[in-house]
């Protein structure tokens, strides 16, 4: 479709009465912010749209729980939800800026699971349409001063992503293969260096292998601050790669290769090359254990100091042209029951968003009798001592010098 197509098509949404666009007042952006009488003429507006949600691809749960449970309780609300399966977030990223730059209105992409740095670098360009998330109605339901739901690695959210999930970053062991684990994340480095070939992390920039390098970061350093500066990288960052070249000899193949993503060293520990993986993902353990790819001793490590943790948003493009129907998806996404069924372990397990002291009863009750997992412990004890991300710029950052100064050196 044309650019001038694409230009006819949003006038003419418009002129039916869909969303109206403004400039968005925050520094440095231009993105373009929703303008309604109420949450109906949202809902009238959305109807007859088709919702293309960009999305990581690799988690089946994740994509079996949006085609199957998601996208039909979507359709009940008259917007078809449909998923663009992408290997990297960065993939939407950047089709959105060349959308963007080309002032194209009815892009390609209406909704993007994002967080991190890909919604610090979007929003720092104007990518995505913002001061839209108080207007669901299923906000109410979450905790307005939860800090995981109002800064984004540091980045804050301003309205400009409705929260979807929370994470918490976790190791993960063979309790077969190590009956008296490490407590700490200290531990497990020495751990490692103790057990030659039986520990490896991903490759950086891989997100899973970019946290763990932050997480050692933080035992190394003292005072880790969370806003990145150039004096801070200087002054801390050479603790963490000599920690990390001291560590490499003892990984999996001596540190000479490294697996490129977290699938690969997961599929190193399920087929037993080592005795530990890592995930921000651990509510999918039970069913990677329950369908026989990890093995039924698996276990989640949980380390005294903590770990960090964050949560998963959906963004809205300002390039969409279907932006009423993307909010309507993420207001069915937010509801009790969405993020009652997501948090079921054998169809997505994810960590609600929701606050459950603000459910009604019933709706609390069945938080509370979510299937408790002989692997995975509840949220409340893994995120105790919590910590909050560093801000994105430390993730290039910390990345770049990880290839110069580890990677390199071997």
């Amino acid at each position: 479709m044309t650019s001038a197509r694409r230009t006819q098509r949003a006038f003419a949404a418009v002129a039916a009465g869909a969303v109206l666009l403004t400039a968005c007042s925050a520094p440095g952006s231009d993105a373009p912010v929703p303008v309604e009488a109420d949450w109906a003429e949202v809902e009238a507006a959305a109807q007859g749209q088709t919702v293309s949600l960009w999305m990581w691809g690799g988690d089946d749960q994740g994509n079996t729980y949006v085609d199957d449970v998601l996208a039909p309780a979507v359709a009940e609300a008259g917007v078809t939800l449909r998923r663009v399966p992408i290997a990297d977030t960065g993939e939407a990223i950047n089709r959105i800026l060349a959308e963007r730059q080309a002032n194209i209105t009815d892009g390609d992409v209406d909704l993007v699971w994002v967080n991190g740095d890909n919604f610090g670098t979007g929003k720092q360009a104007g990518a995505w349409l913002c001061d839209w998330t108080s207007q669901l109605p299923n906000m109410e339901f979450t905790d307005p001063e939860d800090p995981l739901l109002l800064s984004d690695f540091g980045t804050p959210v301003d309205g400009c992503e409705a929260p979807w999930h929370k994470a918490q970053f976790t190791l993960v062991y063979d309790a077969d293969k190590i009956p008296d684990p490490p407590s700490t994340l200290n531990e497990v480095l020495e751990w490692a260096e103790q057990n030659p070939g039986r520990f490896t992390y991903p490759a950086p920039p891989d997100f899973t292998g970019s946290v763990f390098i932050r997480e050692v970061l933080t035992r190394v350093a003292d005072d880790v601050p969370l806003e990145y500066s150039q004096d801070a990288y200087a002054q801390l960052s050479p603790a963490l790669f000599q920690r990390l070249n001291e560590l490499a000899p003892s990984l999996w193949r001596e540190g000479r290769t490294y697996p490129q993503t977290s699938e690969e060293l997961n599929q190193l520990f399920a087929d037993g090359q080592v005795d530990m993986t890592m995930t921000y993902g651990p509510a999918t353990l039970t069913d990677l254990v329950d369908r026989g790819t990890f093995p039924a001793s698996t276990r989640v490590l949980t380390l005294e100091e903590g770990t960090v943790g964050n949560a998963s948003f959906l963004a809205i493009p300002s390039t969409s042209g279907n932006t009423a129907g993307a909010r309507v998806v993420a207001n069915i996404a937010l509801s009790p029951e969405q993020q009652l069924a997501k948090a079921q372990p054998n169809v997505w397990g994810q960590f609600t968003v929701l606050d459950i002291s603000r459910l009604n009863a019933e709706d609390r009750e069945a938080f509370e009798n979510l299937p408790a997992s002989p692997i995975v412990p509840s949220y409340e004890e893994l995120s105790r001592n919590a910590r909050p991300e560093l801000g994105t710029a430390w993730v290039p950052a910390l990345d770049e010098g990880w290839r110069r100064n580890v990677l390199a050196g071997r």
